[in-house]
């Protein structure tokens, strides 16, 4: 139900202008949305003790827990905002869009009140219900229900599931209660960096006496999990569709809640290692609410803006405007940053917020990096499904399953998340065989949310911002690169879809934006467009992620760190990469 940095290539160019359409729409460049304050450039150094490669939020988070520790650290933005995907802009004049993530949950609450980010300006709108599926009529049942709305209301939760299956209804409490020992249990591993053996055979009694000591995360969730682990065990390696047909009956219930295991994912419900993606979706928390999602005031570029003032009051220095062209080195160890007009920053500590693919090839030399690591880093699986899609509309959609009471007062339903083509999993399960056939999906799976309907800073007065966040599409398709026509295509399928839930929807809009995953991946640096750093897989994951040769946040280059979610635990908009490394960077400084 969600989304979700920094790259080289990138800053070769502006925008893609073709993703970006409608008769207020801007072509070249965008107008502010959130932005965060930052360091004037002339105030940049020639030498830091450390330097971050990105402003993402884990770049951020990293900056702010570093100059804790005495760290004088500097961020190297190439964009004219920070926040990697968490930002806010109007790429259509006078509306505000969360353009890549959108919705805040995953967020360490340690890293929430460390960083204290409430008296740094973040004030977040909880989500109550949290999910909605209306049915076409073809799906509706006897019973004449035309949706499916959950909440965080238990008994709410059972008259709506009730309607389609009394079982279901009975069986949902467990299921959640299930899934949130999971998560429990799992907690101490997110906060904790993965154990290291790469450098086991040599070591001293001592030196492995305290690498064992790195397991005890581990034990800790093993005993935890209990007589839960083998049902953690097959949820962690089987599809998704098959955990929730153990559960479940009512192919709107599965369906729903079979989404959350698979965005981001090119994997449908019936792929082996969707049932993670679907854990990994309900492990957050906010304002002490387990599993809840919220929309970030102004946006999500309001959350980067809160964390860069919480290190900028640290002492750090964030520069907007400056890429990096490289990490440099020397016998084997980093040196600091190459900036693309030729400065120079000094440095014994780089951590990079990009990709672990832009880190160590296109900003290192081959020559630079160990073989085998560099090896090993080149075969990590960056496929992505995702277009986003960002949408200014003159009204609220009026869905004919429950259609709206008042022309300028959101439902409830508007305030959650949407979901269409997600009334049985074959929906999308066959959304998902079109792309791997390499198509984009004919009906894709899409999760809508209005951020304006609890948020009235987004848009003009009865307008709103839609965010799209749709499924499935190939990042190379079979019928050629996509281009101006492709995306008006794809987009064209989009609302079409939405017009059978909600007529009137295409009439409404105002303008959009279409980012495809080259779109994504040329505007915020995520390698294939992928929205994590790397699929979340098992083999990419804890121990493998980046690479099984070295788990990060350390690289096989001395002094350099990754800090982005392409290191444990991995992507959304989450802060605990970007701490990890700091805690890395300054333990070894020690």
């Amino acid at each position: 139900m969600r989304l979700p940095v920094c790259g080289a290539r990138a800053a070769r160019r502006l925008w893609s202008t073709a993703g970006v359409s409608g008769p207020r729409a801007l072509h070249m460049t965008c107008r502010r949305g959130t932005e965060a304050t930052t360091t004037p450039a002339d105030q940049l150094r020639t030498e830091y003790d450390a330097v971050i490669v990105g402003a993402g939020h884990n770049g951020l988070v990293c900056a702010a827990y570093l100059q804790a520790q005495g760290l004088q650290t500097c961020v190297l933005e190439r964009r004219h905002l920070v926040g990697g995907a968490a930002v806010t802009e109007e790429v259509v004049p006078g509306y505000k869009f969360s353009r890549a993530s959108y919705l805040l949950s995953l967020l360490r609450p340690q890293i929430a009140a460390d960083l204290e980010l409430k008296r740094h300006g973040l004030k977040v709108h909880l989500r109550n219900p949290s999910s909605y599926t209306p049915l076409r009529p073809e799906f509706r049942p006897a019973s004449g229900a035309t949706s499916l709305t959950l909440s965080a209301d238990h008994r709410f939760n059972q008259q709506q599931i009730g309607r389609f299956s009394e079982r279901d209804a009975q069986r949902f409490g467990a299921y959640e209660a299930q899934l949130s020992r999971f998560v429990a249990a799992l907690d101490p591993l997110l906060d904790a960096p993965p154990p290291d053996f790469t450098s086991w055979e040599g070591s001293s009694l001592r030196q492995r006496l305290a690498k064992l000591r790195q397991l005890r995360p581990v034990l800790k969730a093993g005993r935890a999990l209990g007589s839960d682990l083998l049902s953690f065990y097959e949820l962690m390696t089987a599809p998704s569709g098959k955990i929730l047909n153990q559960w479940f009956e009512s192919e709107p219930l599965k369906a729903t809640l079979a989404t959350d295991s698979l965005i981001g994912a090119m994997m449908g419900p019936n792929t082996p290692g969707s049932g993670y993606n679907l854990l990994h979706h309900v492990a957050g928390e906010i304002e002490g609410v387990k599993g809840a999602w919220a929309y970030p005031e102004g946006g999500m570029g309001a959350v980067s803006a809160a964390i860069c003032s919480s290190a900028l009051e640290r002492g750090a220095h964030v520069f907007v405007n400056q890429p990096v062209s490289q990490i440099t080195t020397a016998r084997g160890a980093v040196t600091g940053v190459a900036l693309a007009d030729g400065r120079e920053v000094r440095s014994r500590r780089v951590l990079s917020n990009a990709t672990p693919q832009v880190t160590f090839q296109r900003l290192m030399e081959p020559a630079d990096v160990p073989a085998e690591y560099r090896a090993a880093v080149e075969n990590i699986d960056y496929t992505s499904p995702v277009c986003k899609i960002n949408v200014a509309v003159d009204r609220l959609p009026n869905f004919l399953a429950d259609p709206n009471v008042s022309d300028s007062e959101p439902m409830p339903h508007h305030r959650c998340t949407i979901h269409l083509n997600s009334e049985t999993t074959e929906c999308l399960e066959s959304a998902y065989r079109d792309a791997a056939a390499g198509r984009p999906s004919k009906r894709p799976m899409i999760e809508m949310v209005i951020p304006s309907s609890l948020d009235a800073t987004l848009a003009p007065p009865g307008h709103h911002v839609c965010l799209l966040f749709t499924q499935y599409c190939p990042y190379s398709p079979a019928a050629g690169p996509w281009d101006q026509g492709s995306r008006e295509a794809y987009a064209g399928a989009v609302f079409d879809i939405i017009e059978e839930y909600a007529p009137g929807f295409k009439a409404s809009v105002v303008g959009k934006e279409v980012l495809t995953p080259p779109d994504i991946e040329e505007t915020f640096g995520l390698t294939g467009g992928n929205i994590f750093h790397g699929v979340l897989s098992l083999d990419q994951l804890w121990l493998s992620r980046p690479s099984p040769r070295r788990p990060g946040p350390r690289t096989a280059v001395a002094g350099l760190y990754l800090c982005g979610s392409g290191s444990h635990p991995g992507g959304g908009v989450m802060g605990a990469p970007g701490r990890l490394a700091a805690l890395a960077a300054a333990a070894d400084r020690r």
